[in-house]
């Protein structure tokens, strides 16, 4: 067996074609791997926003866990559907809609083990994010932990599309890498604590094949860049979270550690809500 070429990194322009395709082609390669490193983290605790281990049970961004009773739930960029299956487990109505049709298998999988009753029972979508397919108003909550939004050459799209399916009062969380992690390297030791590129340059990390194609894309976008996308998307900006990382959790994944951790934040947590509809006031003469 001739062993693979390991793809070459770069930073250039991209457009959202070929970062969906990159996108799609690297998680069906690579999601039976993810899944045996990180699943067991993420299914452990039920619904995890980042690295750090922050929880939704303990965090309560979608509103109070007795509140998520009966409401329509989009997990966007849903992977294997850990998030999906613990909101499921509070009695809410998730969909699970991933862009990777075996990170969708492994949703599958996990869904016909034992205990896993309720999780057979989530509808999953396999779908583009920037173009959902669903029905104007059709979700009361959506959520994404480190789905679709750093891939897409789109996120603007995203959040619009988003905003779409939700109805008014309702709230859209989605976790991404913290953008002030783009300013330094991604590695766990002390070479990951000095600054080595500009926080500014948003051109996109692109791995590639040895014929140049693109087999990996993320996108970078600054905190303001992510604040001003949410608000032309229409929804109000609630809370911005940054988790710290907790003294319990000694794990190494990818960029993220203890070490980094303690000095920098890693993950950034935006809470979007959709305002109800104006009402209508008194007459002034």
């Amino acid at each position: 067996m001739i062993p693979e070429e390991e793809p070459e990194a770069t930073r250039r322009s991209t457009g959202a074609a070929e970062s969906n395709r990159a996108s799609r082609h690297w998680w069906d390669r690579n999601a039976d791997t993810y899944q045996s490193e990180h699943g067991g983290f993420l299914g452990d605790r039920g619904f995890v926003w980042g690295p750090e281990g922050l929880d939704e049970a303990e965090a309560q961004l979608l509103g109070p866990a007795r509140a998520l009773r009966d409401r329509a739930v989009l997990e966007v960029g849903a992977g294997a559907a850990q998030c999906s299956r613990w909101l499921a487990e509070q009695g809410a109505r998730p969909v699970a809609l991933d862009l990777s049709h075996r990170q969708l298998q492994h949703a599958l999988r996990i869904g016909q083990e034992p205990g896993q009753e309720l999780g057979a029972r989530i509808p999953l979508v396999q779908g583009d994010a920037a173009a959902l397919p669903f029905g104007d108003a059709t979700f009361d909550l959506a959520c994404s932990a480190y789905g679709a939004l750093p891939f897409t050459a789109d996120p603007a799209g995203v959040l619009g599309e988003v905003r779409r399916v939700l109805r008014p009062g309702g709230r859209f969380v989605f976790s991404v890498t913290h953008p002030v992690r783009w300013a330094f390297p991604d590695e766990p030791g002390p070479e990951g604590l000095t600054a080595v590129a500009s926080y500014f340059d948003r051109t996109p990390y692109v791995e590639e094949d040895d014929a140049g194609r693109a087999v990996y894309v993320e996108h970078h976008r600054t905190v303001g860049d992510r604040v001003r996308d949410v608000v032309a998307a229409g929804f109000r900006l609630t809370d911005l979270v940054e988790p710290e990382w907790p003294a319990w959790n000694d794990r190494e994944w990818g960029g993220w550690s203890p070490l980094r951790g303690r000095l920098l934040p890693g993950t950034a947590i935006f809470v979007c809500d959709v305002p109800h509809p104006p009402r209508n006031g008194p007459r002034v003469r």
